[in-house]
């Protein structure tokens, strides 16, 4: 009986609290968003651990957070943390900064976190269109096979035009809602 009064206690002052005051966040309704999202993020096809880091920095207050701060969060080892900033900086999900006046490191998503990891997928579809290109060429368009490839080689160049435009759209609804950056 005492967990379900203590859970109760613990829901009640979750909906008492102004989410919006720093001092005021629950650390669990916090950390159970950090999961949520982190399993959300896991079944789009992300690893767990980077996804686990990348949703509590997100929902940290500032958008930065040590490793150490990680570690004691998510209750993980440094070296977890290591290998998942390390996955996280590959694909510029985080970046990793210099703590002013000290040796550590601090890892930080930006305020325009969805369009930066967007747009550096435009290197990616380059390469990718490359490579069907170069599939059909070897296969040859006449082919089951080279039709699949050309195909998908359209696909590639038809998201390639449209995420430019997409991307100017996202940049002025931006502005428009929340301000120059």
């Amino acid at each position: 009986m005492t967990d379900q009064t203590d859970q109760a206690d613990q829901a009640d002052r979750a909906e008492q609290t102004d989410p919006a005051d720093p001092q005021e966040r629950v650390p669990q309704a916090v950390s159970d968003f950090v999961e949520r999202f982190a399993a959300q993020l896991v079944e789009a096809g992300m690893t767990r651990m980077p996804a686990r880091v990348f949703a509590a920095i997100l929902s940290s207050e500032a958008g930065v957070l040590t490793s150490a701060e990680l570690s004691e969060r998510l209750k993980v080892s440094p070296a977890a943390v290591s290998g998942a900033i390390r996955y996280l900086s590959q694909v510029d999900m985080v970046s990793r900064e210099r703590e002013p006046g000290s040796r550590r490191d601090r890892y930080r998503v930006h305020s325009n976190q969805w369009f930066e990891a967007l747009a550096n997928r435009d290197n990616v579809l380059k390469r990718w269109e490359h490579t069907f290109r170069d599939g059909v060429a070897t296969i040859g368009a006449t082919t089951p096979a080279g039709r699949r490839l050309a195909e998908s080689l359209e696909f590639f160049e038809f998201m390639e035009g449209e995420l430019a435009g997409m991307m100017r759209r996202w940049r002025e609804h931006r502005e428009r809602v929340f301000g120059a950056s």
